[in-house]
């Protein structure tokens, strides 16, 4: 593996995360005013933040 693509899924792990959970905190506020986009939004959100996790785990067991 090289180092291109561990630096590649690092970046994807922050993205992920961070955007994920801005997501789903906006669907939280915009649930309020639009049940069906909140809970979207929230469920999208919480994917892509678990998606984020999921690449650690897989980061971290690979070969530097």
């Amino acid at each position: 593996m090289s180092s291109a693509d561990t630096d590649r899924i690092e970046r994807w792990v922050w993205i992920l995360i961070y955007g994920g959970l801005l997501v789903l905190v906006l669907g939280v506020a915009v649930e309020d005013l639009n049940f069906a986009l909140g809970w979207s939004m929230v469920t999208g959100g919480g994917g892509a933040a678990v998606a984020g996790v999921v690449l650690i785990f897989i980061r971290s067991r690979m070969k530097a």
